[in-house]
């Protein structure tokens, strides 16, 4: 498989096991609930389709799309403080480190 298919469904499927993996040992006795929070934050990538074009291979998200730049990044941690936002927050902080590794990935595999 090329690098090319396989780390863009790498990213997808990451998107789902980490936020399940820290829903499970971080909020065992609730970890469904949470892991369904934690996947919704996904939603966030709406941000994409504010982009022209909407999809462009090989662009980073970091810093390019509203919801994916600093000072959103900066509320997301924020989020993770306030006991009421703290899952939402931890999601989006997940969300943004896992875009970050595609980053590095599409800069070092080059697709």
């Amino acid at each position: 498989m090329s690098a090319e298919a396989f780390f863009p469904n790498l990213h997808i499927l990451l998107h789902l096991l980490v936020p399940g993996l820290v829903a499970y040992a971080f909020f065992r006795d609730q970890w469904k609930k949470v892991w369904l929070i934690l996947c919704l934050t996904m939603v966030v990538d709406l941000d994409h389709l504010l982009a022209t074009p909407i999809y462009q291979p090989g662009r980073c998200s970091i810093g390019f799309h509203p919801l994916h730049t600093a000072p959103a990044i900066a509320v997301y941690f924020v989020m993770t403080l306030i006991p009421k936002t703290r899952v939402v927050g931890l999601g989006l902080v997940i969300h943004m480190a896992l875009d970050l590794l595609d980053c590095f990935t599409m800069r070092y595999f080059g697709y």
